[in-house]
């Protein structure tokens, strides 16, 4: 799957979709064995993705802790690389 997205000119929706009022935080999704995944990610500077953590998804609903996680490595992220400039 993260091969897919790494190549592919369009990713489809049923894989990669914007998480809403999350300011730019992205969930892709990957089914292995009858499980799935998520990992959350964002992008930087166009087409470079920046994948955070990920989670087995148990339920219908993303959990709120999982997506509170990816906004803080996500903005830990950004900030160690506005430190290293």
């Amino acid at each position: 799957m993260l091969f897919l997205i790494r190549i592919a000119e369009r990713i489809p929706s049923k894989f990669f979709k914007h998480l809403a009022g999350t300011n730019g935080l992205y969930e892709i999704r990957i089914e292995f064995q009858s499980n799935i995944y998520r990992v959350f990610c964002c992008f930087d500077e166009g087409n470079l993705v920046v994948l955070f953590n990920g989670f087995q998804k148990k339920a219908q609903k993303t959990p709120r802790k999982e997506i509170e996680k990816a906004l803080k490595v996500r903005e830990e992220y950004f900030e160690l690389k506005q430190r290293s400039k």
